[in-house]
């Protein structure tokens, strides 16, 4: 699944600033992104959490800290970060969408659907959520075919399907024998920017 990044700064927190404190926080956030993109998350996260103390309400510095939390594989801080964001700006997609990511990748595909179509309503042409969504509903149907034949060991057609989507969630050596990895789809990794 992908991690979404941060596409835009809302309006009004657009507004409240002028060019000049825009260009100021720009640069912060380059600086963030860029010890990021260095393997420098401890202190990335570090410029991150200073930045927040000073401007708490900033939500593109906070999902920042998200994407940051994430890189370091710390799940359930991250969980908290875009939970957060998305109680304090309901209306950003993008915090949605990396919840979801979280969520597939501890498995938890009904809470990564419910995030996915809750980006969706938000930003119907929201590309990354669509495919995202593609892939949850992928993953809960081969939890359903997997269900299927438990029950029904001689259905002849639940076996084909179950492959199909082996396939497409097994990297391109294991696809050939078709097994089905124990660990969730590989969360990819964000690319690091504060726009896209």
């Amino acid at each position: 699944m992908k991690h979404a990044v941060f596409s835009k700064l809302p309006i009004a927190f657009a507004l409240l600033f002028g060019l000049w404190g825009f260009a100021a926080h720009a640069n912060d956030y380059d600086d963030v992104n860029l010890l990021l993109r260095q393997g420098k998350s401890a202190e990335a996260l570090a410029k991150a959490d200073t930045y927040i103390a000073g401007k708490p309400r900033d939500p593109q510095m906070r999902f920042l800290r998200g994407v940051i939390l994430t890189e370091q594989n710390k799940t359930a801080e991250a969980i908290t970060t875009f939970t957060q964001l998305t109680q304090d700006f309901p209306e950003l997609p993008e915090p949605y969408n990396n919840l979801a990511a979280l969520y597939a990748s501890q498995s938890k595909f009904d809470q990564a659907r419910a995030a996915l179509e809750t980006a969706l309503k938000l930003s119907p042409n929201y590309a990354t959520a669509h495919e995202n969504l593609g892939d949850v509903y992928a993953r809960l149907a081969a939890q359903e075919y997997q269900r299927a034949q438990q029950f029904a060991t001689t259905n002849a057609s639940v076996a084909p399907k179950l492959s199909l989507i082996r396939q497409i969630f097994t990297p391109k050596a294991a696809a050939d024998a078709a097994v089905l990895p124990a660990a969730p789809p590989e969360v990819r990794k964000p690319v690091g920017r504060a726009t896209k």
